[in-house]
């Protein structure tokens, strides 16, 4: 299998494009063949899911930030980190690097807004996790250990937070 110098191999990036051609149509295909495409945040839903409209699309695009976890609206802490994540990113345009969908259907990525990682930004400023994986740290890992380390934002809590995997494992979602 040949590969582009730097991407993925040719017949992944098909592959991965008639995946995005059936599952989103025509108009969006392009969006997700695109290892990094620019949109407008129409809709923030939680602390780590946005609706972004690419260029040239009819429909918007779900998209879940990759590398964090934001507390469930419902939650201590949810309502704070969804307000942070909209007022920084409502309208605005944004650089999105997407990956493959999650459990429900949303597109995991990397978004990036004025040159700064989105979700590292949300975990240094106490408003999610970096949950690590099979005894990995996350990838936003020392930034948690610093937000925890001068109490920012859900941080603070005097008792210690239940992380959402764990919450929805007791609560189930909102």
């Amino acid at each position: 299998m040949r590969a582009f110098p730097g991407s993925l191999p040719r017949a992944l990036l098909i592959h991965r494009w008639l995946g995005c051609l059936l599952w989103l149509g025509w108009a969006t295909a392009a969006v997700c063949a695109n290892p990094a495409w620019e949109g407008r945040v129409l809709h923030v839903s939680d602390g780590d899911t946005l609706w972004i409209q690419p260029p040239h699309a009819a429909e918007a695009v779900k998209l879940r930030l990759a590398g964090m976890d934001a507390p469930e609206i419902c939650q201590y802490w949810g309502p704070q980190a969804w307000q942070a994540l909209r007022q920084r990113l409502q309208g605005q345009t944004v650089k999105v690097q997407t990956g493959r969908r999650d459990v429900y259907g949303r597109w995991l990525a990397r978004v990036h807004f004025q040159g700064q990682d989105v979700a590292g930004w949300m975990v240094s400023e106490g408003h999610a996790w970096s949950p690590g994986f099979k005894g990995l740290p996350g990838p936003y890992e020392p930034m948690q250990r610093q937000a925890q380390w001068q109490r920012k934002g859900m941080f603070a809590h005097p008792l210690g937070l239940l992380p959402p995997r764990e919450f929805r494992r007791w609560h189930g979602s909102c």
